[in-house]
């Protein structure tokens, strides 16, 4: 079974720096790439960005809105996905999740992230 974890969620001020990290547990395939999302309060779950999964080979995508602020990574011995994000802005301000396989595939039950002004 599957099962994703997040931790690193807090709050900061805008401007602010923030590091998630998604610990999976279970086999992941070269056809589950490993993303972020998130969801702002009263908005739809919008995506941030995904790589390859674990030991596979592939091109990173950002949503423009991240690009050149957040930076995801994965560490493949650890089975850990991250996101590091600067210059956070108030609208930011959301439930952010993992997940592997995309919207149909496994999801961890998301980390709060807050940006105050």
């Amino acid at each position: 079974q599957m099962q994703l974890v997040e931790n690193g969620g807090g709050s900061v001020q805008t401007g602010g720096s923030l590091k998630l990290s998604c610990a999976v547990t279970g086999r992941t395939t070269c056809t589950d790439r490993l993303g972020w999302y998130r969801q702002a309060p009263g908005k739809e779950r919008e995506f941030v960005a995904a790589l390859p999964g674990f030991w596979c080979s592939g091109a990173t995508v950002y949503a423009d809105s991240v690009r050149d602020r957040f930076t995801i990574s994965r560490a493949h011995a650890e089975n850990i996905l991250y996101r590091q994000m600067t210059i956070l802005k108030p609208a930011e301000t959301a439930i952010d999740y993992c997940s592997s396989g995309g919207a149909s595939g496994y999801w961890g039950r998301g980390t709060q992230v807050t940006v105050s002004s």
